[in-house]
């Protein structure tokens, strides 16, 4: 009875103004008349350019750089509430979209797409959210149920041998009698084709990090004869696969520096 006390003076005076008002009236004169409790207030977004909204900024274009902050990270994403992981979601993903818009113009016009790391950050900080909302996630489900909540999986090969991680789904036919499955999932592998095959390719894959191991230690080398009294502690962060106090006391390198010193006192 309350909400029809409500709404019949609302629906007599639009009966008596709806061909001589505009919609935006209409709304205004709902919630002048409605309760808070009766009518929810309505709300509209602010006018866009439609489809420039794809495109930066117009100040923007041209430019060599665009100024912009740092990408989001996950102690930064922790304390916002669920709404707002929500709202920031799609706030990156529109500047996804415009970014990557910008991007394909850029190569189709031939120009230089200003900043374009704010796309690696944008990636970035939309990584960090989705690792954050599964954190919550996996928190509520062990609290309510003691399971992580996550979709199961397991490492498997494939007809390659090749191992990679497969995340089980729900189907409505059962594995045995799931014919076309099966057809397209075989974990199996076998054969001396197969077997050449795992063999070349860890091999491969053994002298790609060799030659990187191999270039990393060069490189260290290289900097520590030219700089003797560079900070070994920082090199050490920046190569960890390398010894870097082995290859200061390699011969070579200390009479390179020893011939140095040698050089700088004969001169002075």
């Amino acid at each position: 009875m309350n909400i029809l006390k409500h709404i019949l003076p609302i629906s007599q005076q639009l009966s008596k103004c709806l061909a001589t008002v505009n919609t935006q009236q209409v709304f205004a004169a709902l919630q002048r008349h409605a309760a808070p409790s009766a009518v929810r207030a309505i709300s509209t977004t602010a006018p866009r350019h439609d489809l420039m909204q794809f495109f930066d900024d117009k100040k923007n274009w041209g430019e060599q750089e665009v100024k912009h902050g740092r990408g989001w990270t996950k102690d930064d994403l922790r304390i916002k509430s669920n709404s707002d992981l929500h709202q920031l979601w799609f706030v990156l993903l529109k500047e996804r979209n415009m970014l990557l818009t910008m991007e394909h113009e850029c190569k189709e016009k031939m120009e230089l797409f200003p900043s374009p790391e704010r796309l690696d950050k944008v990636k970035e900080s939309m990584e960090n959210l989705e690792e954050v909302v599964r954190e919550r996630n996996r928190a509520y489900y062990e609290l309510e149920t003691g399971e992580t909540g996550e979709r199961p999986g397991k490492v498997v090969p494939n007809e390659l041998g090749i191992r990679f991680y497969y995340r089980a789904f729900e189907h409505v036919i059962p594995k045995y009698a799931n014919r076309k499955w099966n057809e397209r999932h075989k974990f199996t592998f076998g054969g001396s084709a197969v077997w050449k095959f795992l063999r070349l390719y860890r091999e491969r894959l053994y002298n790609e990090k060799r030659k990187l191991r191999n270039r990393e230690r060069n490189e260290v080398v290289h900097l520590l004869r030219r700089f003797p009294n560079i900070d070994r502690e920082t090199l050490a962060q920046r190569f960890p696969t390398v010894d870097v106090e082995k290859l200061y006391k390699l011969d070579k390198i200390r009479m390179n520096h020893s011939v140095k010193s040698g050089s700088s006192s004969s001169s002075t």
